[in-house]
């Protein structure tokens, strides 16, 4: 942040005019930089100062509106208490509201359900839903593959491609084209499926329908279902019974054949398979990136040994300078494959693994799979320097969802200049509470050469900056270092900020070089589960 966004940024607070994005930005700022800090109080006191001596002049041009200036200064005092008060509310972690003093809004999410599994799927109309997305709402089509879909009544549904259809509420879907079975709990009795030629509704069942041109076929594999045809009387069906209605009253009774749909099983089955193929080919490419000569550090989180507390750095050259980590606090879990203990969880507090980086680098690759339960800190830590020493990085997430990143330039701030030690380069916003528990494969590129630091989510540029000339730092230092956390308390006082990444990570990789935008993507191609 440049002196004069800066002090931009502080006079919009104090006129109370400041938009709540730019509140969390200063926050940031405040948090970790005291003349940001100091440059907020001078200018408070400046502004404070000017209401007075304008006051002053009032009262001693118009000796009959004191009781109207008084009250004024006094709104004038109250807005600088206020803003005193919102600044030591985040000194101190407290909540507060938006710089309008309404209160910050609870956070809202859209959708009806949750895309809880899927094999070879394919979406129309640029949809690229992943696992753990909410479905959206609005009309979708699967070209092909299985998708399987957890309603907020608790409905599950397999929808096989092709299909068109729409969940107009967690009691409520409307199938255009394609199959769909439905599970249905006690709870989600009157769960409704709407077709061209009529509607399905369930009275504690496991159903499932087939919509083609101009008819449809109901199943019932399990209790039964009433049928509402466009046309004709309402029917009622019973488990192992089937019917496919043609309209205008033509129907054939049939026999309910579960073979004929995925069910939740057979998905379950379909995914271990796809999955186990993913990782096969991740295995192989992995293999293949342990050998690149600019791979420093290469940490799989998982060991076969679970009480050495001992990640082993696989990189094949790296590892002559850099050696193993050290685990501390943090529990083994299920890695982004699902294989039980091949991962880190960092949330207990205190976690993280200590590392020791020597030497000396210019461009630089941060790389990492996160499971990310919540933001509920100011600073969520990837990797992170002890200290923050004279040309030292730091990679984070700030708690509004953004990147962080920053090498520090000089040893101080400059308060008679306004120059900064560092100059942090942030993100836009990639991370909300729809994404918790999903994993997501998050890197950051400082190019000296390029003179220009980029963010990635997923194989994407997220986000691509210049490095301002007065900040390039072109010999960049490591040492000792913590993934997933700060190094604090590093003294003798046991006291320490709350740093530690309330989540999840799978593998970590550090590069002495920036890599480009396509190997990125390849990466994350090859390594998504």
């Amino acid at each position: 942040m440049s002196p004069s966004e800066r002090d931009r940024l502080i006079d919009a607070l104090i006129d109370g005019e400041i938009p709540d994005a730019d509140v969390l930005r200063l926050e940031a700022e405040m948090s970790i930089d005291p003349a940001v800090r100091s440059a907020y109080y001078e200018r408070l006191e400046l502004s404070v100062l000017l209401e007075n001596t304008l006051e002053a002049e009032v009262v001693s041009m118009e000796a009959t509106a004191s009781t109207r200036t008084w009250s004024k200064w006094g709104l004038s005092a109250m807005g600088a208490a206020a803003a005193v008060a919102l600044v030591s509310g985040i000194f101190l972690g407290g909540e507060f509201g938006s710089a309008s003093g309404t209160s910050v809004a609870e956070k809202q999410a859209t959708g009806f359900g949750v895309l809880v599994g899927q094999v070879d799927a394919t979406w129309s109309n640029d949809t690229n839903l992943k696992e753990g997305d909410l479905v959206p709402p609005g009309p979708l089509q699967l070209l092909s593959g299985v998708a399987q879909i957890e309603l907020f009544s608790g409905v599950s549904v397999v929808v096989e491609g092709e299909a068109a259809f729409e969940i107009h509420s967690p009691m409520d879907v409307s199938m255009g084209a394609g199959k769909l079975r439905a599970r249905v709990p006690e709870a989600a009795q009157g769960f409704r499926v709407r077709s061209t030629e009529g509607d399905v509704v369930d009275l504690g069942t496991e159903f499932a329908i087939n919509v083609m041109a101009g008819q449809s076929e109901v199943h019932v594999l399990d209790g039964e279902v009433e049928w509402h045809p466009k046309e004709g009387a309402t029917q009622l069906l019973d488990g192992g019974q089937a019917m496919n209605w043609r309209g205008s009253g033509h129907s054939e009774i049939l026999t309910a054949d579960a073979s004929a749909f995925v069910g939740v099983a057979e998905i379950g089955v379909k995914r271990i398979e796809s999955r186990y193929s993913q990782m096969e080919d991740w295995m192989n490419y992995s293999a293949n990136l342990r050998a690149d000569p600019r791979l420093v550090s290469y940490y799989k989180m998982g060991t076969n040994d679970p009480w050495s507390r001992r990640l082993r750095n696989i990189s094949e050259l790296g590892s002559e300078c850099v050696g193993e980590g050290a685990v501390v606090a943090a529990a083994a879990v299920a890695d982004r494959w699902g294989r039980l203990g091949h991962a880190l969880d960092f949330s207990p507090m205190g976690s993280r693994v200590r590392v020791v980086v020597p030497g000396e680098y210019r461009s630089m690759t941060f790389l990492t799979w996160v499971k990310i339960n919540s933001l509920d800190r100011w600073y969520n830590s990837l990797f992170l320097t002890d200290g923050h020493d004279l040309h030292e990085p730091h990679w984070q997430i700030l708690n509004d969802g953004r990147l962080f990143f920053s090498v520090k330039k000089y040893d101080t701030n400059n308060e008679s200049t306004g120059q900064q030690a560092k100059y942090n380069f942030h993100s836009p916003q990639f991370w909300d509470a729809s994404l918790s528990g999903q994993w997501l494969m998050i890197a950051t590129v400082y190019n000296v050469d390029g003179r220009e630091v980029t963010h990635y989510v997923n194989g994407r540029v997220l986000s691509r900056e210049a490095i301002p000339e007065e900040y390039l730092v072109e010999t960049v230092e490591i040492g000792a270092a913590s993934i997933g956390n700060w190094g604090e308390p590093y003294s003798e006082d046991p006291a320490f900020t709350v740093r530690n990444l309330n989540g999840s990570m799978d593998e970590f990789a550090f590069f002495e070089a920036a890599l480009s935008d396509d190997e990125i993507a390849d990466i994350y191609h090859h390594g998504k589960p």
